[in-house]
């Protein structure tokens, strides 16, 4: 990262606007009306949604194996989908979600008690995980939450979304399991097979928040990326903003992923991919700046293995490997994947790549 261009010292600016601990947020609080340099991303051009495609919609209530067919079919194809009739309340998405709100808009003098970069406990809220590393920091501050393999430590929750946090990490662990089993069954191995290499102990849960952005063509909400997960699944409020890249007649085009009431929207992570040797594929995503009045709230947990010793390697699952289809990847341990994407941050296909034969 440049320190210095045209007598613009960014990393001076990165330390100022980190020392403030009062996030993007404090930025909108103060009435700024132009985004300040370190948020802009140069030669940004962001081409409108392509509005008549949607990511499928799967309907958990259907019998098991026409869900199976349709979560098999759009993991292939698109890599995302959302899941509907899952039988979580919508009061327990709606009350997570408002948790999250709450706490990214208690006063400043309350937030910025909790703001370290350090996750400390399994806690942490700042904004841009990568701000140091990034080319450009993006509109967003963040709540992070490590719920597993190792607990965190509650008292180290903002008591304002510490219940609904932790319920939320049950409701969404059920969906999880169930949706892994199906796709274990999609890929013709047993059900449990990907929950019995840990792949539900890991949980990171990730509480973004998205203030109105006074210049969203000058930057992103967070930019293109895969996720190095096995699974990610997503609560999002009514505003929206998240984006999936597709290939439509040999053309690249960002699809919305439009909020439905009470949905879950599930992605294929990197780590899936390459599991599935290529069958899932983990899709890049992005989301746009905030354009609206109201701020954006959504709430991801990615799902990955707990087992990280160094015998215990990850690749693709052995039962799909034959004499007709290779392994298009290498085995590897999880602190070489996971010192992988440290490396590089939040950059697109990045991971998958570096773990091709």
């Amino acid at each position: 990262m440049t320190t210095s261009i045209g007598g613009f010292d960014r990393v001076k600016a990165l330390k100022e606007f980190d020392d403030t601990k009062a996030g993007v947020k404090g930025l909108v609080d103060s009435g700024i009306t132009t985004i300040p340099a370190i948020f802009r991303h140069p030669n940004l051009h962001l081409s409108p949604a392509a509005s008549h495609l949607s990511i499928p919609t799967v309907d958990l209530s259907l019998p098991r194996s026409i869900v199976v067919d349709h979560i098999v079919s759009a993991s292939k194809q698109w890599g995302f989908f959302q899941v509907v009739n899952h039988g979580i309340p919508l009061s327990a998405i709606e009350n997570t979600i408002s948790a999250i709100r709450s706490f990214h808009e208690l006063p400043a003098d309350v937030r910025t008690q909790h703001y370290t970069r350090e996750r400390v406990g399994g806690v942490s809220y700042s904004s841009n995980l990568d701000l140091f590393r990034a080319r450009a920091a993006s509109w967003r501050d963040t709540v992070q939450i490590l719920m597993g393999p190792i607990r965190p430590e509650v008292d180290r929750i903002p008591m304002v979304c510490r219940a609904e946090t932790l319920a939320w990490d049950e409701h969404a662990k059920e969906i999880a399991r169930d949706v892994m089993g199906m796709m274990c069954e999609g890929l013709g191995v047993d059900t449990g097979r990907i929950e019995e290499m840990s792949c539900l102990e890991a949980r990171l849960m990730v509480c973004h928040y998205y203030p109105p952005c006074p210049e969203p063509d000058r930057t992103f909400g967070i930019v293109d990326h895969t996720d190095p997960a096995v699974l990610t699944v997503l609560i999002q409020d009514p505003i929206g903003g998240l984006q999936v890249k597709k290939e439509e007649d040999g053309k690249e085009v960002w699809v919305d992923v439009k909020p439905i009431p009470g949905a879950l929207v599930i992605n294929v992570g990197d780590l899936l991919q390459i599991i599935s040797n290529d069958t899932y594929k983990s899709v890049e995503h992005r989301v746009a700046a905030n354009s609206h009045e109201e701020a954006r709230v959504s709430i991801a947990i990615f799902y990955n293995p707990g087992k990280r010793g160094e015998l215990d390697l990850y690749g693709p699952l052995p039962e799909l490997i034959s004499s007709e289809k290779a392994a298009f990847y290498k085995n590897f341990t999880i602190s070489e994947f996971m010192g992988t994407f440290f490396s590089k941050g939040l950059s697109s296909k990045y991971l998958v790549e570096q773990f091709k034969l």
